[in-house]
């Protein structure tokens, strides 16, 4: 099959590749504030999530939100605090799914590993 044909064939990759997770996971400063919250193992608000990076509170506020519009995160409003919670089982499964389509297009001959 040619790219020509690839393109217009649908598979479970044309699904599973999430634009918005990607873009969200793109960013050196919102992949740090993923790390740091996932190794802390519980929610923590945006104040505590500042420790973590060399930016504003503004800034910190406004990577977790995307993070959260892409589904990594989920949050719980408190009075005025803000705490996120990294959506495991939700990465897990789009990354597991996401693996298993790509090993499905592999092409079952040998060829140089590219």
């Amino acid at each position: 099959m040619n790219p020509q044909e690839a393109a217009k064939c649908c598979g479970p990759m044309d699904e599973l590749l999430d634009a918005e997770l990607f873009k969200a996971l793109g960013d050196p400063t919102r992949l740090k504030l993923l790390s740091c919250l996932a190794k802390c193992g519980r929610p923590c608000s945006v104040t505590e999530l500042t420790q973590c990076c060399a930016v504003d509170l503004s800034v910190v506020s406004r990577h977790l939100s995307a993070l959260e519009k892409a589904g990594v995160l989920s949050s719980l409003k408190e009075g005025r605090t803000v705490f996120y919670t990294v959506r495991y089982k939700h990465l897990i499964d789009a990354f597991r799914s996401l693996a298993k389509a790509i090993e499905q297009c592999r092409p079952k001959r040998r060829t140089p590993n590219i």
